[in-house]
């Protein structure tokens, strides 16, 4: 068996706390966020805590839950990509995500604060 990256277990040790203080569907939206992230791949570039190739993921839903608009913002963000935001890094329009999966992410990413 192959062992869980470091950001891997970040995520997982993120979720087991999520799961541990809430409801079950706050369990099950906080699992289908990260599964989400992690299958289409941003988990490449972010790590749930830490500053990897782009920001915490921590981070952005700090930087934006003071936003009325935080969850769309962050969903145009994730589906056009953006740069200069976080630093010399762009990052790219994510072209193979619906509309509907980028605003599951977007709400997923504010529940991180």
């Amino acid at each position: 068996m192959k062992s869980m990256s470091y950001a891997a277990r970040v995520a997982m040790a993120v979720l087991g706390a999520a799961m541990c203080a809430g409801s079950p569907a706050a369990h099950a939206e906080a699992a289908a966020g990260l599964a989400l992230a992690q299958q289409q791949n941003c988990m490449s570039c972010h790590s749930v805590t830490r500053p990897f190739m782009g920001p915490a993921l921590h981070d952005v839903a700090a930087k934006y839950a003071a936003r009325e608009d935080a969850a769309t913002y962050l969903k145009h963000k994730i589906l056009d990509g953006s740069t200069g935001i976080w630093g010399m890094v762009p990052m790219p329009a994510n072209t193979q995500l619906t509309p509907d999966q980028a605003s599951a992410l977007a709400s997923w990413i504010l529940t991180l604060k």
